[in-house]
């Protein structure tokens, strides 16, 4: 190196990544009692997984820690909101876009959930939108002028049911 040239600084240690930590059933009772009613007190919380309040609270931040628990939020009932047609979009897209697609369509009016997928498409795509007519304006003006989106397929939402919202109805995972 000559004179007067500065020594390159080291580069910043990435973050230690953290693996994933098993969840026993009493994390598993918490999740499910936080995504059924993300509100809830760490007393009641504390009282239907029969731990005490201090073991609960421990719990739910070691999981917000651990980035298990990514956040808290409220389930919309669409319909009632005001966007009663939601559909479930398929796009094929140019290689290798991906990261420009999913900008783009984070802008959409609309859409709820993006994802980069295996098969015969290549993302799925689902929008909530006031009516039919604004959901086909959003798919033929909006997606298909995306110069990278190649074609596009929408599959109308009928009915849903929100298997979060009723633990009850949700399926039951081994309790091994």
């Amino acid at each position: 190196m000559g004179a007067g040239a500065a020594a390159a600084a080291p580069a910043p240690a990435a973050p230690p990544v953290v693996p994933p930590r098993p969840l026993d059933p009493i994390d598993r009772s918490i999740l499910r009692l936080l995504q059924s009613d993300g509100r809830a007190s760490i007393r009641s919380v504390a009282e239907q997984v029969h731990v005490s309040r201090a073991n609960a609270y421990a719990r739910i931040n070691r999981l917000l820690d651990d980035g298990v628990i990514r956040g808290f939020t409220a389930r919309v009932d669409h319909e009632r909101a005001g966007q009663g047609a939601s559909a479930y979009i398929t796009l094929k897209i140019v290689q290798n876009s991906w990261r420009t697609v999913r900008e783009k369509l984070r802008e959409l009016p609309g859409a709820a959930h993006i994802a980069l997928v295996s098969g015969d498409f290549d993302v799925l795509l689902l929008v909530h939108t006031p009516d039919n007519r604004t959901l086909r304006e959003l798919v033929l003006t909006r997606l298909q002028s995306i110069p990278e989106v190649l074609s596009t397929r929408t599959l109308l939402v009928f009915e849903e049911t929100d298997l979060a919202a009723d633990p009850q109805e949700a399926p039951e995972l081994s309790r091994e």
